[in-house]
């Protein structure tokens, strides 16, 4: 579609309807499930309609790269979730969080951001948007004057993630929003820990919120995915002519994979955060764990501010063995039905040990910074029977004990 189209306004249904039958388009055959386009292009009935469609004066496909009707499906599915009025579906989720900077900042201009990110926005912030003259400041973003003495005249955007990747730190995106616009930035908001589910950034405040749809929207670890969703302004003219240049799309057949997952993430979503809830209080019992973070719990630093603007605790716990890398590697070597891998969302639960994995290429002080320590893990709850995982999890801490 050309980058003037507008979105077909979303019926106001509630969140599992909307995921199961939002942005539903079918072809002449009337099928159930969504059709899979996998087309680059498409072909003209004239000469003067391709120049019409090129010229932006008629709706319609012109190339994949641009836009694609599973790929539109999808994003129309997330808009009509995320209350948004336009979005573009990426390759993966760090296209998505690169094209919502990149598109938008230029040289000569500042970003403020939180220092809990994950290692490759980090490297976004601190590596890539230096070599375009974009200047950055990285501060706790957990500390609200921090915020308010990083932003600059030049400050065109702030970034972070709330919860955070590994720590579960929030950020209070309405605070931080009303910061952000006193000096005319725009407020990007990673929202994948929370899921659209449990966290709507758009509502309190926030211009851009940002998926790695690999996670929770897919759910199954099949394939990689994301989406930017925003106004149609940010859209337009910033998003779109980025999106079309430089062709970070997500394949048509990724967006049917997503617009599958989408159907049931509700469920899975409340499923696992009870699982979660279950398995934090379980491990917060267990000899030799110093620290349990979870968003659910009274015990987290920022208790107050998940409830006020999280419905749910979400379904990642981290916890901390007092031990060193040694025996959190004993523990992990432990498990059977947990899984060692570095994603998280998935159907099946997930460990991680983040100053080896996703946070290896800080600084070890960077990482102590943060609340990485080498006896830290990242749990991602699945759908497994919780009885299952916890005396997993007690058994594993066990045997960790050397």
């Amino acid at each position: 579609m050309t980058n003037s189209d507008k979105r077909r306004e979303a019926p106001r249904w509630r969140p599992e309807t909307a995921l199961v039958h939002g942005g539903t388009v079918r072809s002449g055959f009337g099928e159930m499930s969504e059709a899979i386009f996998l087309t680059q292009g498409y072909a003209y009935e004239s000469a003067e309609q391709a120049e019409a469609r090129f010229k932006d004066e008629k709706s319609g496909f012109i190339y994949s790269r641009y836009a694609n009707p599973t790929v539109a499906m999808f994003e129309d599915r997330m808009i009509a979730l995320e209350g948004a009025e336009a979005a573009r579906a990426t390759a993966s989720g760090m296209a998505a969080v690169s094209a919502s900077l990149l598109c938008y900042l230029k040289a000569g201009d500042h970003i403020v951001a939180a220092k809990a990110l994950f290692g490759s926005c980090r490297y976004v912030i601190e590596n890539i948007c230096p070599r375009y003259g974009i200047d950055f400041t990285l501060i706790d973003g957990t500390d609200l004057d921090q915020w308010q003495a990083a932003v600059k005249p030049n400050t065109r955007a702030v970034f972070f993630e709330t919860p955070s990747n590994p720590t579960l730190d929030l950020v209070d995106i309405a605070a931080v929003s009303e910061i952000a616009h006193s000096v005319g930035a725009i407020v990007v908001v990673d929202n994948v820990f929370a899921t659209p589910m449990l966290q709507r950034p758009l509502a309190l405040g926030a211009d851009v919120v940002v998926y790695s749809a690999t996670k929770h929207i897919d759910g199954q670890g099949r394939c990689l995915g994301g989406i930017v969703l925003s106004s149609e302004e940010y859209v337009d003219e910033h998003l779109h002519p980025y999106f079309k240049h430089t062709g970070p799309a997500l394949s048509p057949f990724n967006a049917w994979v997503m617009l599958k997952g989408l159907e049931t993430l509700p469920i899975r979503v409340r499923q696992q955060c009870g699982s979660a809830a279950v398995v934090a209080d379980a491990i917060a019992g267990l000899p030799g764990i110093t620290r349990v973070l979870y968003c659910g719990r009274e015990d987290h630093p920022q208790a107050e501010l998940a409830r006020r603007q999280m419905s749910g605790g979400a379904q990642v716990v981290s916890f901390e063995f007092e031990g060193d890398k040694a025996q959190a590697f004993r523990f992990l070597n432990a498990l059977e039905i947990i899984k060692l891998s570095n994603n998280l969302g998935d159907a099946k639960s997930l460990i991680t040990h983040p100053a080896t994995t996703t946070h290896q290429r800080l600084k070890p002080e960077e990482r102590a910074e943060l609340g990485i320590s080498d006896g830290l893990v990242r749990l991602s709850v699945g759908l497994e029977a919780v009885e299952d995982l916890v005396e997993e999890i007690a058994n594993a801490v066990a045997k960790s004990q050397g």
